[in-house]
């Protein structure tokens, strides 16, 4: 009876802590460190979604290509000068990731389907879906995720 009583604190206390699900509780034996710690950890992931933090710089973006972003997997083109756009990274044929931007296309090596850098269509397979749009902001020189 006192383990389960135990056991419901520890969810308690794990509930406060808000955006750190299961790790505190894995880490209760401190009970007011970890929920201490679990704002400042929120508060960095939650300017990061909110697009604060820059993914690139216009610069970084060739006009008539693009660059792969292989962490955030999306890959950012400028079809035409001060035209961004933005698309999954991730091939709709077998899930690789794409892996070469130029001036022709978006390419996936794996098995060679190319799309557009204007709108992520298809335009060599085997794959036959587009590249699902990203959002992103721009912002003077900055582009972050929307």
């Amino acid at each position: 009876m006192l383990a389960a009583g135990a056991v419901g604190t520890v969810g308690l206390v794990a509930a406060c802590g808000s955006d750190d699900s299961g790790d505190s509780a894995s880490t209760s034996s401190g009970s007011t460190t970890p929920t201490a710690a679990a704002p400042s950890a929120s508060s960095s992931a939650d300017s990061g979604s909110t697009g604060s933090n820059a993914l690139a710089s216009t610069s970084e973006i060739p006009v008539g290509s693009g660059k792969i972003f292989e962490d955030e997997k999306v890959v950012i083109t400028q079809p035409t000068e001060g035209d961004f756009k933005c698309f999954s990274a991730v091939c709709t044929h077998q899930g690789c990731l794409v892996s070469k931007v130029d001036s022709d296309a978006i390419t996936c090596t794996c098995h060679q389907s190319t799309f557009s850098l204007k709108d992520g269509s298809v335009l060599g397979g085997p794959a036959k879906s587009a590249l699902p749009a990203a959002d992103i902001t721009v912002s003077g020189t900055s582009i972050s995720l929307a």
